[in-house]
């Protein structure tokens, strides 16, 4: 029996993870609409630190795929990925003349969509 693969769509999310989110939606832009390998290699030869994360995202995804809707590893393309901002943690740093300023530490929330690919 044969399944409908056209309207299944697996997620994947890391959640407070400790990049910037300005930071990694640069990394995100570099895998939208590609197909799983090809998004791979571009992570794992990337050399911005959020890469790791999103290939860790990115991987998870596909296993979801695999063992939860049976679907083939070399027939999935990231059909959506985008980075929401999580908390931030507040840290203050010692200034000049005894005053103080804030670091702000941001999270993001790493969400990579997958699909099968469209046979035209």
């Amino acid at each position: 029996m044969a399944k409908n693969t056209d309207s299944i769509e697996v997620r994947a999310t890391a959640k407070y993870v400790r990049v910037a989110p300005r930071k990694a939606r640069a990394v995100v832009a570099l895998v939208r609409g590609k197909s799983v390998e090809k998004a791979l290699e571009v992570l794992q030869f990337s050399t911005r630190a959020a890469a790791t994360d999103v290939a860790k995202v990115l991987r998870s995804a596909v296993a979801n795929a695999e063992n939860n809707n049976g679907l083939r590893a070399n027939n999935l393309v990231v059909k959506t990925a985008f980075v929401d901002e999580g908390p931030t943690l507040k840290r203050i740093r010692p200034r000049a003349k005894g005053s103080a300023s804030r670091i702000n530490k941001r999270m993001s929330h790493i969400t990579v969509v997958v699909a099968p690919r469209k046979e035209a």
